[in-house]
Formats: C-alpha cells, structure tokens, sequence
C-alpha cells in the first residue's frame, strides 16, 4: 500500500478543460447558456428599472403638492431604492446564473451509514442548487479500500469521498483530495477543521465531532464521601482508591488498552491533556509527556483500578461500563452524552455527568478531536458541484437536522450551543466547554504515516498492561519507530 500511495503521489491531478460538457472551454452549449443568462439578467433588470419608475413618477406629483423638502427627500429615497435594487438584480441574476451552470450535474457521495442525510435534506439541496445526489453507503472500514483501488486507474471512487482524521495524512501524501476554501468565520466557528489542515490548506470539512471528555458516576463518588468531580488526575487516583477500598465497585477506571486503535488514542489524549504536548515539532514523540501517561496509565492497571478484561477488549466494550454502572470515571467519545441519558444504552441515568477533562494542576486547557468529514475527490469530473455540497452538508441548518437524523454531533460550536439551549441534548455538562478547547495534538497535521506509528503504540502499550515491560521499556520501543517514520 505504501507503494501505491507514492505512485498516486507523483501522477498528478486529472482536469477535463469543460467539466460539465466535456469539451473545449470555448464550447457551443457554454456560449449557449451564457446568452441566456444574460437575457435572463437583462429582463429582471427592465423589471425593476420599471417598478422603480413608477416609484420615482408617484413621488414628483407628491412633492407638487407638498413642501421643496418633502419632494427632495423623496427623490433621494427613490434614488437609494433603485440602487439597491440593481444590487438585488445583479445579485439574483449572479445566483441564477451560478445555478445554471450546475444545473442538471449529478455528484456521488460515498460515506457510512450514519453519514446519510436522507432523501429530505438532500432533495432540499437539489432545490437549491439544481445537484442531484447519489448517495453511496459503504462500511466505514471499506471506504479507504475503494478509494485507494479507483486512484490507483485515476478514477474517483466518489466526486465526495469520507476523510476519518486518521486518514487525512495518507490521503494528501496520495493526491487524492482537492483543497477547499472555507472562510475565517467558518473555521473559528469549527475548531476541530484544524485535524484537516496541513500546510495551510483544507483537505476536508469534518461534519461529525468526536473529541474526548470525562465521565464519572456522582453517586459512587458520594457514596465515598466525595463531593465534586476531579479536575486532576492526582484527585482522579485518590478517588479511585477510596471507592475501590470502600467496595463500591470493583474496578472503577476504565481505559482502552488493546492491541488496536484505541489504545493508541488512548494515550495520545492523556499525554495531550496532563501536559498540553504529544509531539515535537519535528513530529518525534515528546518523551517527558508520552512517558508521564504511560506511567499513569500503568499504575491504574497495576494496582488494580481496572477491569483485567480491558487489555483485550475492544474500546467501545469499555466506554460502556461507565453506562453499565460498572465504572466510576472514563474519558471517552462525546457520543457518550446522549447514551447516558438514554435508558436504551445507560442502566444508571441520571448517575453519569459529563465534566471537564482533568489536567496535571487544573482542569486540562486543550481536548484532541476526532471527528469525521468529507472532502472532494482530486479526480472527480465535478468538483465545482462537489464544492457545493460539502459547504452545504457542513451548514450550521444541516448539522442541527443531522443531528436530529443520526445523532452526529455538530462540528459547529455554534449548533451545538443552539441545540444545548433548546433542550434537544439534554444532561449535557462540560459538552460546550469542552468543545471550545478542541486542538489538534499534530504540530504539523497528521502525518501520513499514522497507520504504521499507531501499530507500533498500541501493540507496545498492550505489552506494557500485560506486564511484558515497563513504560520505559515501551516508550523506548515506540519511540525507536517513531523517529524513523518521522524522518
């Protein structure tokens, strides 16, 4: 595979001169559409130079009859009217224009399940802008496969293709996706955007957030006698202690810590929260701060706070004993909000409050995303169309109505607060600020080989839980293979 990336890498990105009718620039059907468009601007132009006559002719009568100011006032009124209504001309003509061009393309969209915005939302996008969609639902884990295979004959295996943020880095390094442009407003709006950065340039729009924050059980902390959630990681430790010593529950810290993507995870938001740092600038791995949560992480499991099962079972297994009410406190996906206010997914409502992720000191000042996005195929035949959609689909009214669909939760600050304020998330705790503390842990945005780098943490973390070797023992091993890749 890594073969192939650099193949892909070096062949370039496939244009057509006509996009839409496949031809030369100077093509018939393209000055065809221009005349009409102009016809089209120069009739609502005559339209509204003739209301605005009327307007202009009913004021000089009244001002015979009335006083000099009153007529001056009306004429100065009715000049200002017909300049904004030849800005609103020029600007509908420009929108009907920009419409007709993409009138009638048709763009497919590959993306999981929970992706789909349903046949509702998307024909309203087909209303607006004259896009027809192709929906193409494909499995998560298949997605980058199909992707790869269609690069590798120049095709696009969709015009907008789903970019998870650990795939953006193999994906630029392959040439297969097209910058976007997003304004200012936009970006600060959606902090988790920064994941699909590198080199200054937008390579996807995320559309599902994902960022880690904290869970703890206020009832097993009040049956210990403690009375207010942790902010650090030295009062999560003590207070772990006290409930298991107290016989409250058996293990109450639950972390990932299999062989998998997980775990690697895992210890990338506890270095990132405990020290704010998890990579050097020259993307080797910071050692003081990789070391420190790996030392954490191996007193939690060596003296007995957590579940002997953890070492092998899959990350969402574990998420899901702070909903079971086997657990006391977790860091985990933000997902987890809802199902702990659903009956459906949590057996303790009501126990379960989302709360700041504690840091060394104080509450932690940053929190790593992990969100999903969508992005524009660099050999797609209809990007412009393709364009549109993803600035459509990351739309604060299509987040608010995904959310309703499927449960994504809002990359925009803004929809989630909106949401939030109006009662539809409901138990919702630190979720907002939280939110406002996304930063993405890459200096310089994933790198491209994060596949091959989180292989070697995860498997090294897993043989430090089991007892194989010691944090140093694992941080020298992933760090051997980190600085190779990072060269």
């Amino acid at each position: 595979m890594q073969g192939i990336l650099l193949i892909l890498g070096e062949n370039g990105l496939q244009m057509q001169s006509c996009e839409k009718h496949r031809n030369q620039k100077d093509c018939f059907l393209c000055r065809q559409e221009t005349k009409e468009t102009d016809k089209r601007r120069s009739t609502m132009k005559k339209k509204f130079a003739g209301a605005v006559a009327a307007a202009v002719l009913a004021a000089a009568v009244t001002g015979c009859s009335g006083s000099a100011d009153t007529a001056k006032e009306t004429k100065e009124t009715a000049a200002q009217t017909q300049a904004e209504t030849d800005a609103q001309a020029s600007e509908s003509a420009d929108a009907a224009e920009e419409k007709s061009d993409l009138a009638g393309t048709e763009i497919t969209v590959m993306v999981p399940d929970w992706g789909n915005p349903g046949e509702e939302l998307l024909a309203q996008f087909t209303e607006e802008t004259g896009i027809s969609v192709v929906m193409n639902e494909v499995s998560w884990d298949d997605i980058r496969d199909k992707v790869s295979i269609a690069a590798v004959g120049g095709k696009a295996a969709a015009d907008v293709i789903e970019v998870d943020w650990s795939w953006v880095g193999e994906m630029n390094s392959a040439g297969w996706l097209e910058p976007i442009e997003m304004s200012e407003e936009d970006m600060a709006d959606m902090p988790s955007m920064e994941t699909f950065m590198i080199d200054g340039q937008i390579l996807a729009v995320p559309y599902a957030n994902d960022y880690r924050i904290a869970y703890y059980n206020k009832e097993h902390f009040a049956q210990a006698g403690i009375d207010k959630a942790p902010e650090t990681w030295d009062e999560v430790y003590e207070a772990m202690k006290a409930i298991k010593e107290q016989g409250i529950t058996e293990y109450p810290y639950a972390m990932p810590m299999n062989a998998d993507e997980s775990a690697t995870t895992s210890m990338m938001w506890m270095a990132f929260a405990r020290n704010g740092v998890v990579f050097n600038d020259d993307n080797t791995l910071n050692e003081e701060s990789v070391l420190d949560a790996l030392t954490f992480e191996n007193q939690m499991v060596q003296e007995g706070y957590t579940d002997p099962a953890i070492k092998t079972a899959t990350g969402m297994d574990v998420y899901r004993k702070i909903t079971s009410g086997e657990a006391s406190f977790m860091v985990g996906p933000t997902k987890f909000v809802r199902f702990s206010s659903d009956p459906n997914e949590c057996s303790v409502v009501g126990d379960v409050v989302p709360i700041m992720l504690p840091g060394k000191d104080k509450t932690a000042a940053q929190t790593m995303p992990l969100p999903e996005a969508i992005g524009v195929s660099s050999f797609s035949e209809n990007k412009e169309a393709a364009m549109e959609f993803v600035k459509w689909y990351s739309s604060p009214e299509t987040q608010k109505a995904l959310y309703t669909a499927n449960g994504s939760i809002p990359t925009r600050n803004s929809v989630l607060e909106a949401l939030i304020e109006d009662g539809t998330i409901t138990n919702p705790g630190a979720m907002l600020d939280m939110a406002k503390l996304i930063k993405s842990p890459f200096p310089n945005g994933v790198p491209d080989y994060y596949a091959e780098m989180s292989n070697t943490i995860f498997n090294n973390i897993n043989r430090m839980v089991l007892g194989e070797q010691t944090p140093e023992e694992a941080f020298a091993a992933m760090n051997e293979k980190v600085n190779e890749l990072a060269k």
